[in-house]
């Protein structure tokens, strides 16, 4: 008999994203896609794919309870979920048809590695990928909002004093790569280099596999690993650009290393906190000398810029 497969398919919360994506792949669901039109970034919508012999009735009214938890923490509810069958030939040509070019700011394009360029994203910087990886495929709003960031840096330099645009001449570093997405806005946006670490061992890979599909794998280093690791990456040297797109209190507890891994000029771009943790996490930076602003923010999502104080 040939093999079926039910389609998940559910409202997405831009707060509920990341948490989503990684139950599901917990609980054995690789195949994953978040669906939105490049004009309405807020209103995505989840979808995977179950083999049918292997979820009935049971199993997916279990599913759903074990997803309901995940909006506790922001004082939601997981919107209801609608199932659908469909056959074995059509469910791989399915989950590659809900992707699409996705233009960021006004110079960055995120591209599904199988699609062609649109014509009229011709000049933008393509940044390539594999979105099955499910580690940060530009869709969530702290992705954005680094992405938006490293752009806006990249046309005014990292401070006042450098006389020409661009991240051009800079070190790089990136602690949680998932994807190695920022990682490579900033090679395509100008910088040097990039050292790049993830304690996941399959962002790691991700990370590797999405530089080699933009040719970009000779100037970015990874390796599965904190902050220390990153340090070694950098043989020393601290970075002039750090870039940490992770949960708040992962952020604050790793804070006190951050003076390995970014030069005492340099600049920090620190995303994947809500803006109520703001105050909290800019007081912990300040205890270890690191002066930090508020300087975007999506939805309840922010970006802290920082500095040496």
């Amino acid at each position: 008999m040939p093999q079926t497969w039910w389609r998940l398919q559910m409202p997405c919360p831009p707060e509920l994203e990341e948490s989503l994506l990684w139950k599901l792949d917990c609980l054995g669901i690789p195949r994953l896609a978040v669906r939105h039109r490049p004009e309405h970034p807020d209103q995505r919508q989840l979808l995977a794919w179950l083999p049918a012999a292997d979820w009935p009735a049971p199993e997916r009214q279990r599913l759903e309870a074990a997803l309901a938890p995940l909006a506790e923490p922001f004082a939601l509810t997981v919107p209801p979920i609608s199932w659908e069958q469909e056959d074995d030939e059509d469910w791989s040509r399915s989950w590659k048809q809900h992707w699409r070019p996705d233009p960021v700011g006004e110079r960055l394009l995120i591209l599904p590695s199988w699609l062609q360029v649109p014509p009229d994203c011709a000049q933008r910087l393509v940044i390539r990928m594999d979105p099955g990886s499910a580690f940060g495929t530009g869709s969530h709003p702290t992705t954005r909002l680094c992405l938006e960031a490293l752009e806006a840096l990249a046309a005014r330099g990292p401070s006042d004093q450098r006389p020409t645009p661009g991240l051009d001449g800079l070190r790089v570093a990136d602690l949680g790569s998932g994807s190695g997405i920022l990682g490579l806005a900033a090679l395509l946006l100008g910088a040097t280099s990039v050292a790049a670490v993830d304690s996941d061992p399959l962002a790691v890979r991700a990370t590797a596999e999405n530089a080699a599909a933009c040719g970009l794998q000779q100037r970015l280093r990874v390796r599965q690993g904190s902050v220390e690791s990153l340090a070694e990456l950098l043989e020393q040297r601290p970075a002039d650009l750090l870039l940490c797109n992770i949960l708040a209190p992962v952020i604050e507890a790793l804070c006190p290393a951050f003076d390995a891994v970014l030069a005492p000029g340099g600049v920090g771009l620190l995303s994947g906190l809500l803006v109520s943790q703001e105050p909290r996490l800019r007081r912990a930076l300040a205890a270890q000398g690191w002066a930090a602003a508020l300087t975007a923010r999506q939805s309840d999502w922010g970006l802290l810029t920082i500095r040496r104080a």
